[in-house]
């Protein structure tokens, strides 16, 4: 909703007074008339723009004592009324007004009006406009409308403040450049977005269907044939193959806007926009974007069935060639109303941080890893794409994006018996320089292996999906730190709320490798807080005793971790199901604590209670069986 606050400028005796009186009155005021007239607010009536709550009319003088005070309500104003009525008043509009305005700083639009028409009535309305006005719309970008008024005919004297009304909720700048006759590039880009959202099946075409849903989402009533025709008859005037048995494909829509734009309907392009979350400057509205969204500490942000639902559906919209992958021209038309791949993505290198084809492309199940993967680590980056992306929940009372996502329960207690309910996990892989961690996250991906060793320097990622015992999926996050290592793993309040597992690998062929552990658990004591693999990679090499006070097993064991070093090799089959033993470690975390001497005497306590039950029941039921056979004999 808007406040219009309208400053009436122009020379002494032009009318101003008088086109205000007349606009209050509803008539001529033939009485004498005070200099300047008080400030007037006028509610909101039949004909004013729909976001216009109340409208605040400030008469002015152009007296040379009165300037400051004239000054000040230019600077106030959101508008300005800018009044004319002879030649000599004509030529200070660009000698004098539209400079002064400039001189001091604002930028609001002005509507030009020529008042007193009925003393001029030998020049016609178009010469007017065409004589007078357009060489001045020309010159100064800031005029964005003109009007031929008579306060004493009461002609065009509500059109006249209806205008600066809309110059306001409805401004003609952003959207044409009157000099180019073109539409500008934002407004041209935004308009592109709205099609591209409108165009269900992504097919470059507005079919009838499609021109009817838009027209419906955004004007709320049905468009007839009669003016569905029209419509394809305008547009066919001038681009006559932009209108085929298809629809009406994307250069066509935006020469019809062109068209609202030129001949003073620009209003009808606001509509559009605020139709799809526009704001006055062409951005998307910050609220849209980023709605309010929290993740509590220890928790997570998951896609809902409904946010899986639709980046299933644009995938497979998007995937014209039907190859099961998203090569680089179909990516491209996927984000073209986007600002492009996401930060994130691109500093991942996506696609290669998820499953691919052979071609390279990646994959339904690539595209929702990555997905749930932006959505753990950046809801609020997954959030804004669905917006520019067009998503639209089912259930219509809440319009948010937020519907496309949910929170997972926060994890508090790892260590009580239980499994978390989240279905995306992350796991930060450690170990030395050499010791296969790439290897790793590339193997996760099924990819091949190569000998050649390229240390990591910048993080990398990998995610996938893991098929868990009894058939259930989750998202399993690799994430290899490379030089960021000691910064993330210092910060323990990061690392403990966003962690669900820590895997330590070590190449078992090398002697030196295994040392690395022991030394960076002394280091960072809270990384004991985290459920934790050990896990011996190269193992189709030679293994080798460690150079390390304790030899691997034996220093898990100390721990009294449950399970020893796994022995793996990324060139086995058998590697994926160490993916399913990570998933498993961060679903079930107490699984894989070290435990406690009292975890193990309590461990003991229980066994024993239970051999004594057991005990117990055995002797009851001898005595029971005793009891019946005694009576039976």
């Amino acid at each position: 909703m808007a406040t219009v606050r309208i400053c009436v400028c122009g020379d002494e005796g032009t009318g101003k007074s008088s086109l205000i009186t007349s606009l209050v009155k509803g008539v001529f005021v033939t009485n004498k008339i005070q200099p300047i007239l008080p400030q007037i607010t006028i509610p909101p009536t039949i004909g004013t723009p729909e976001n216009v709550t109340t409208t605040t009319v400030v008469d002015t003088s152009a007296l040379p004592q009165e300037r400051s005070n004239l000054a000040r309500e230019i600077r106030r104003a959101n508008v300005i009324l800018l009044v004319y009525s002879d030649h000599y008043s004509y030529e200070r509009v660009a000698l004098f007004w539209l400079p002064h305005f400039r001189s001091l700083g604002v930028n609001v639009p002005v509507v030009l009006c020529a008042n007193k028409a009925d003393l001029a009535a030998e020049h016609s309305e178009a010469q007017v406009i065409e004589e007078e006005m357009l060489p001045v719309m020309a010159e100064f970008k800031e005029i964005d409308s003109c009007i031929r008024a008579s306060a004493r005919e009461h002609r065009n004297v509500n059109e006249a403040f209806f205008l600066c009304q809309k110059a306001v909720t409805h401004p003609i700048a952003p959207l044409f450049d009157a000099k180019e006759f073109a539409l500008k590039p934002a407004a041209v880009a935004a308009l592109q977005r709205i099609f591209y959202l409108c165009d269900k099946d992504r097919d470059g075409y507005l079919c009838d269907r499609e021109v009817e849903d838009f027209q419906m989402r955004c004007f709320g009533k049905p468009l007839s044939a009669e003016d569905l025709t029209h419509i394809k008859e305008t547009i066919q005037k001038t681009l006559p193959e932009s209108v085929t048995a298809s629809g009406i494909d994307c250069p066509g829509f935006l020469h019809l806007n062109k068209l609202y734009a030129e001949k003073g309907r620009h209003e009808t392009v606001w509509i559009i926009l605020r139709a799809f979350q526009y704001t006055d400057n062409l951005s998307l509205q910050e609220n849209f974007l980023h709605p309010r969204f929290e993740v509590p500490p220890f928790a997570s942000a998951e896609l809902s069935p409904e946010g899986y639902r639709f980046f299933v559906n644009l995938f497979l919209l998007s995937d014209k060639d039907n190859d099961g992958g998203l090569n680089d021209a179909e990516l491209a038309s996927l984000f073209a109303p986007t600002p492009g791949l996401p930060a994130s993505w691109t500093d991942g290198s996506f696609p290669s941080s998820t499953v691919r084809n052979e071609a390279g492309h990646v994959t339904l199940q690539g595209w929702l890893a990555q997905w749930s993967m932006t959505t753990f680590t950046s809801p609020k980056t997954t959030l804004e794409y669905l917006a520019y992306l067009g998503f639209e929940p089912s259930d219509r009372s809440n319009p948010s994006t937020t519907a496309a996502l949910k929170v997972t329960r926060p994890r508090k207690r790892r260590r009580r018996p239980g499994r978390v309910g989240r279905n995306v996990v992350l796991c930060h892989v450690v170990g030395a320089p050499g010791s296969g961690k790439s290897a790793l996250l590339d193997a996760f991906l099924s990819r091949g292996f190569t000998g050649t060793y390229h240390p990591t320097i910048q993080p990398r990622t990998a995610v996938n999906t893991v098929e868990l015992p009894g058939g259930k999926q989750c998202y399993l996050i690799l994430d290899e730190l490379g030089e960021l290592e000691p910064a993330i793993l210092e910060n323990e309040t990061k690392l403990l709320d966003q962690c669900d597992v820590i895997a330590y690998t070590y190449d078992s062929s090398d002697p030196d490798s295994f040392a690395y552990i022991p030394t960076l658990r002394a280091k960072y004591p809270h990384l004991e807080e985290l459920p934790s693999v050990f896990i011996a990679l190269k193992a189709d090499l030679d293994r080798t005793t460690q150079r390390a006070e304790h030899q691997p097993h034996e220093y898990t064991a100390r721990l009294n971790i449950p399970s020893p070093p796994l022995h793996v090799s990324v060139t086995w089959t058998s590697i994926q199901e160490l993916f399913v033993h990570i998933a498993e470690a961060a679903m079930e975390p107490s699984s894989t604590f070290p435990r406690t001497e009292e975890d193990v005497q309590g461990k003991w306590m229980a066994w024993g209670i239970a051999l004594g039950a057991v005990v117990c029941a055995s002797a009851a039921a001898v005595m029971i069986w005793r009891r019946v056979s005694t009576s039976s004999g």
